[in-house]
């Protein structure tokens, strides 16, 4: 179904790419007549998907590393949370702001607050050793270990925050769609985006006293394609489909700053937000 989805965008952006120049505009159904200059801003919700990665952990008597681990996200049933100021990082939540710099491009900033969970009780390789005095020491080489709770609990849950700045081009689709109806534009909307990663890291490792703290661990990069509904020229919602890539090579794990984990891995990002844009002037 995401593929198809993908697919779908691409057609769309391929073949309005295409027709661009020759496009007849004598009967503009457009409600909304410039952007450039606007400010917009939005609000919502995702769902995240992650390839498995190899997450290396170091530390005093330790130093191995666990292939091809498996993650999930941690979505949260719809609740009052999703709306109260002080519990609005409990969901997945998606933030931006941004200004249309010309009249089809805008550049943006803003927080894609994801959550990842390593699944506990699976089986992967393990390739290093452990001197710590504990029940898991040893010298591995490609042996298999069951990833326990007593061994390992590792999740980005407050979140896997991706700080990040876009480019991204805004397209109406109405004069190609021939779409007549007052009020309401449809917009076609796809980008680029940097930033780097700010987790609050989850982490209890061989028996250590639990860690939780806000690090900044690495980088990302990621493009999007998305569908943007805008009604009476200011609302809109808007669907966009996310894919991208996080390099955290400094993951804090314990309260000891020579304990640290790296990891890199591919992402799949559904998101679904509601926003406005406006006029900054008159």
């Amino acid at each position: 179904m995401r593929k198809t989805s993908i697919a779908i965008f691409l057609l769309i952006t391929t073949v309005l790419f295409s027709q661009e120049n020759n496009q007849d505009i004598s009967q503009d159904f457009r409600d909304v007549k410039s952007n450039k200059g606007k400010m917009f801003a939005y609000w919502g919700w995702n769902r995240g998907h992650f390839s498995t990665s190899d997450i290396t952990f170091k530390g005093e008597n330790y130093n191995f590393t666990l292939s091809d681990v498996k993650a999930d996200d941690k979505p949260k049933p719809f609740g009052i949370y999703y709306f109260k100021l002080d519990e609005v990082t409990i969901p997945q939540t998606n933030f931006r702001i941004g200004y249309f710099f010309k009249e089809n491009y805008t550049v943006s900033i803003g927080v894609d607050h994801m959550k990842y969970v390593m699944r506990n009780d699976q089986t992967v390789n393990i390739n290093g050793n452990i001197n710590t005095g504990g029940e898991f020491d040893g010298t591995f080489s490609n042996d298999d270990i069951v990833l326990t709770e007593d061994f390992l609990l590792f999740e980005h849950t407050d979140g896997l925050n991706y700080v990040n700045v876009e480019v991204s081009r805004f397209d109406n689709l109405d004069n190609w769609l021939k779409f007549p109806i007052k009020n309401i534009d449809i917009n076609l909307t796809e980008g680029v985006g940097v930033g780097v990663l700010y987790p609050k890291t989850n982490t209890t490792l061989l028996g250590k006293e639990r860690y939780d703290e806000f690090h900044v661990s690495g980088y990302g990069i990621s493009a999007h394609v998305g569908l943007n509904i805008t009604f009476f020229k200011h609302f809109f919602i808007q669907s966009n489909l996310k894919v991208g890539y996080i390099n955290m090579a400094d993951i804090r794990t314990t309260a000891n700053t020579t304990d640290s984990a790296s990891q890199s891995f591919t992402f799949l990002e559904n998101m679904y937000v509601f926003g406005a844009k406006f006029n900054l002037t008159k």
